[in-house]
């Protein structure tokens, strides 16, 4: 699939990078959005993300990439929070969701070494709520995550199971002075993946999920003592919240594909003390969540995302970059295998 997602898009002057890690690991990285698409095992033709349908052939891909609507092609993307300055311009008024082109897909200049692939954009974005402009640099880059469990003897046994991970680097900078005046902006990563898997977030504590919008049945959004299970297969567009102090900064999604099942594991820094800013629309005092998860089964597409948010930079937090350092660890194998893998690395109660 890497190979036939990559000529599709050269085809149709959408040039991508692939990048191979020593242990195998290959990334498909799209400039136009500084998208990693795609995301492959050794040897392994099967992505662990979601791509837009469009791209499935040279026709359907040039007439999405050529339409007026937002090019949402899939995979790992950055944006910037709060979505309600950045996303709604009328805010308090929703009607109107507008993706900044700015931003996304931005003009990327790649910037590629033998260790590393960079993307960086200079943009300027207007903040709604404010009417404040505000100029901004993002730079992201990828290097090696080895497999976390390698060196595990109790993972023993699993050598079948298939491997796949990379470090995402990113930072967010203020240019210039000002920093004062400047409006607080945040990272906002997220990776889209295939609908109707299953989210694991681990607490610390017992925690409270907001729902930003939608409605969420008893039975899709299960809480106990240490750990939240978000069941993302609804119709519509739903969408939760998980605060900073309850969170550990792991997240995990499960799913089948075929007779095996792919987990996908973001492991990501949350600082408490930091100035989360994303915020529920009906609720904009309300700060505090570094952790979502969207469900989408819409007009839009049919994915699951899982998102994570960095403390904002500008106005009174004293900060006028930031650099933010995660992980993304993807595996695929049996029930058994990926239960084993699960219970490592986000929950013992995890079920399967």
């Amino acid at each position: 699939m890497c190979e036939s997602l990559r000529r599709t898009l050269k085809s149709i002057g959408k040039p991508t990078e692939v990048f191979q890690f020593p242990d195998g690991t290959t990334l498909l990285v799209l400039p136009h959005g500084a998208r990693i698409l795609g995301l492959f095992a050794p040897r392994a033709e099967e992505n662990f993300y979601w791509t837009h349908p469009a791209l499935a052939s040279a026709e359907s891909a040039r007439a999405f990439y050529e339409s007026d609507e937002w090019h949402n092609s899939g995979g790992d993307r950055t944006w910037l929070a709060p979505e309600v300055d950045v996303f709604f311009p009328h805010f308090p008024d929703l009607n109107k969701y507008w993706q900044p082109r700015t931003l996304d897909p931005g003009k990327y200049q790649v910037v590629r070494t033998s260790h590393s692939l960079q993307l960086a954009n200079r943009l300027t974005i207007t903040l709604s709520r404010s009417q404040q402009e505000v100029d901004l640099q993002i730079a992201k880059s990828v290097t090696p995550a080895p497999n976390p469990l390698r060196h595990e003897r109790r993972m023993k046994g699993l050598e079948k199971v298939e491997y796949a991970g990379y470090t995402l680097h990113t930072t967010l900078e203020i240019p210039g002075t000002g920093m004062e005046s400047a409006p607080r902006v945040g990272l906002w990563n997220l990776v889209q993946m295939p609908h109707g898997g299953e989210l694991w977030v681990p607490t610390y504590v017992r925690a409270i999920p907001r729902v930003y919008f939608g409605t969420i049945g008893a039975e899709d959004l299960i809480v106990d003592d240490h750990l939240v299970r978000y069941k993302m297969r609804a119709l519509g567009i739903h969408k939760i919240g998980i605060r900073a102090v309850e969170t550990t900064g792991r997240a995990g999604y499960l799913y089948s594909t075929g007779d095996k099942f792919a987990l996908i594991i973001r492991s990501f820094s949350v600082n408490p003390s930091g100035e989360y800013v994303d915020v529920p629309f009906d609720e904009p005092e309300d700060l505090g969540y570094s952790t979502q998860a969207c469900n989408v089964n819409s007009a839009l597409g049919c994915f699951s995302e899982l998102e994570y948010h960095v403390p904002a930079i500008g106005g009174n937090t004293g900060r006028k970059c930031c650099e933010d350092i995660s992980q993304v660890w993807a595996f695929r194998g049996s029930r058994q295998d990926i239960r084993t893998v699960a219970n490592s690395l986000l929950s013992p109660t995890a079920c399967l």
